[in-house]
């Protein structure tokens, strides 16, 4: 199997894919549950075998009907003829136990694996994904490879088996007999591959428009307060309305491809061409009565595959679209990697950024950055909206690398650290708040799972939360909704600061998360901040003068370049753009120093 391909997470000991492309990625799937397909395959060879058998002893019956001298057999004829039909049933019925176990089992690994894929993604990836689209590929496409495989592949096993067996129990009655059949399938296998030429196409479509579909309903939903506050309903609705159609219509033409499937049409003209042979082969006495019986049965058998290639060929297909697109995002390599042999150990907080930029293609959102924090400060980055303060704080903990330049920890790159270590060790809390859909302990306690009750408390108590907790009917048991919906702004982010306090962070990184919090709440918050800061490197992105006052350093960031570093009443004295970020505030400013650095 190849490698995975490069990511940020990976699962330890995970069976390895062949992930070239959507064929081979199927087989290796199904090759992990090899025994169970080979048992399959052959379970439906003996099953064919066993009613074709059936059906040309009834031939054998019906001679010794017509011929006296072999009357006798009959009743052994009729039991070996139920014997067959039972182990026929039997077998069937183990042959699709045995592929239905892989089918679920194909569902589930590779869900299982698009899941491990997705988390190994970096930020970059998924901020070019539209969630509704990722989450089709996760579940409606998983799931086609479900019935892809049972009964999709299942019947198309069915049907080439039960094409061959009977051409060779046809050959074992006379050898002449073969002519119809097999002009039969020398017109059946190129009007099939002309049929599967003309679905596949229509398939692909299908599954991109679901994608497509359900990447513009899940923004509506999530979107869902700004389509009301605007009164955009009704547009959503048609928007919505006409992509579903164009979904319908895809199925539509679909169904006009499979009306115009011929080789049922050919099978009929076949047949009534194999009995006309067998009657003239009968008529010259090569052939006896019972044979024209037994040809016409083993022909009834071809009907069955026949005619069931039009549903397996249209599954099977849509199962493989379905993997090319699971493959499609599985295929992605992101532009972190793990890099679990990497450094780990405590980090002590120091903190170096070497002449670095930072940019999503040509437009950069850092432009040769440089400063140092030394273990233990506490330092507020400040700027305009838009100037790539969260953006320097987002290549600290690896959300990004840097394109040029080095960010150090310790002295070390952050790129030669194993990621899972360094992130341990670096807590962040986003002014946007992100809340599971889970109790409020389990939200605190997201990133120390085995913490206990008394330590969630705690760490609730210090970041101002545990009151408004309490409060509630269920205490901390008392379930969020999607996203923290049902909280205020101000407990969501009282909630991810418990979260941080309890993850006891060496490096802590606060990007406004105090905005939506009062002022006498943002004081006690502020003091509990002060006291598990001590000894941890502590990064503040604020425009509240409280907290910026404080800071062992100030760094102004504008338009992607670090302008100037300071303490607060050096960068007034010195600091123009500095300045400019405060004129709103009253606040007696010193006369402005020419300073040639600034």
């Amino acid at each position: 199997m190849l490698n995975a391909a490069k990511s940020e997470f990976t699962v330890a000991n995970a069976y390895r894919y062949n992930r070239q492309n959507a064929a081979r990625w199927l087989v290796s799937h199904i090759m992990r549950y090899r025994w169970f397909f080979f048992t399959t395959l052959f379970l439906y060879v003996c099953t064919y075998s066993a009613y074709t058998a059936s059906e040309a002893l009834i031939g054998q019956a019906i001679g010794a009907v017509i011929e006296p001298e072999n009357f006798p057999l009959l009743p052994t004829i009729a039991l070996t003829i139920l014997g067959l039909k039972l182990l026929d049933g039997v077998l069937s019925l183990i042959g699709t136990l045995s592929v239905e176990t892989i089918a679920q089992r194909l569902e589930v690994d590779s869900r299982e694996e698009l899941y491990a894929n997705l988390l190994g993604k970096s930020q970059t990836f998924h901020n070019q994904q539209r969630v509704g689209d990722i989450m089709a590929r996760a579940t409606d496409d998983v799931q086609q490879l479900n019935g892809m495989m049972n009964p999709g592949v299942a019947i198309t096993m069915e049907t080439v088996i039960g094409l061959v067996v009977p051409l060779i129990f046809i050959a074992s009655l006379r050898l002449e007999l073969l002519l119809v059949p097999l002009l039969f399938i020398a017109f059946y296998i190129p009007v099939v591959a002309r049929y599967v030429r003309r679905l596949n196409p229509m398939v692909r479509r299908q599954r991109e428009q679901f994608g497509k579909m359900n990447a513009g309903l899940e923004e509506t939903i999530s979107g869902i307060e700004v389509v009301k506050a605007s009164a955009q309903e009704a547009f959503e609705r048609r928007k919505f309305r006409i992509a579903a159609s164009l979904f319908r219509d895809y199925f539509v033409r679909q169904g006009y491809i499979e009306a115009r499937y011929l080789p049922v049409l050919l099978f009929g003209v076949a047949f009534g061409l194999a009995f006309m042979h067998g009657m003239l082969l009968y008529q010259q006495g090569i052939i006896s009565i019972g044979d024209v019986v037994a040809l016409m049965g083993i022909m009834g058998v071809l009907r069955w595959p026949t005619f069931a290639a039009i549903f397996s060929i249209s599954l099977v297909q849509a199962g493989v679209e379905g993997a090319r697109r699971i493959v499609n995002i599985l295929q992605t390599e992101t532009e972190l990697d793990q890099n679990s042999g990497g450094i780990s150990q405590p980090i002590k907080g120091e903190i170096t950024f070497e002449d670095v930029s930072f940019g999503y293609g040509k437009n950069h959102a850092l432009k040769h950055v440089s400063f140092t924090i030394r273990q233990g400060q506490t330092v507020a980055i400040v700027g305009q909206t838009g100037s790539g303060k969260s953006t320097l704080t987002q290549l600290i903990n690896r959300t990004y690398d840097a394109t040029y330049g080095r960010v150090l920890i310790d002295g070390i790159d952050v790129r030669e650290w194993d990621l899972n270590s360094l992130r341990a060790q670096i807590g962040k809390i986003e002014q946007d708040v992100f809340l599971f859909s889970r109790s409020v302990a389990e939200n605190i306690a997201f990133g120390v799972p085995n913490a206990t009750q008394e330590q969630i408390e705690t760490a609730a108590r210090m970041a101002q939360a545990h009151e408004f907790i309490m409060g509630f009917k269920d205490g901390y048991q008392t379930m969020v909704g999607e996203r923290g919906v049902t909280l205020s702004g101000g407990q969501r982010q009282r909630i991810a600061l418990a979260r941080a306090f309890l993850s006891n962070p060496r490096i802590l990184i606060l990007d406004d998360s105090t905005s939506a919090i009062d002022s006498a709440t943002e004081d006690e918050i502020q003091k509990a901040i002060r006291q598990v800061q001590q000894g941890r490197t502590t990064l503040l992105i604020t425009h509240r003068l409280s907290q910026i006052r404080w800071a062992d350093l100030i760094l102004v960031v504008e338009d992607g370049v670090l302008v100037a570093s300071g303490t607060h009443d050096e960068l007034l004295r010195r600091s123009p753009h500095y300045r400019r970020i405060f004129a709103r505030y009253d606040v007696a400013l010193p006369p402005l120093e020419t300073v040639a650095a600034d």
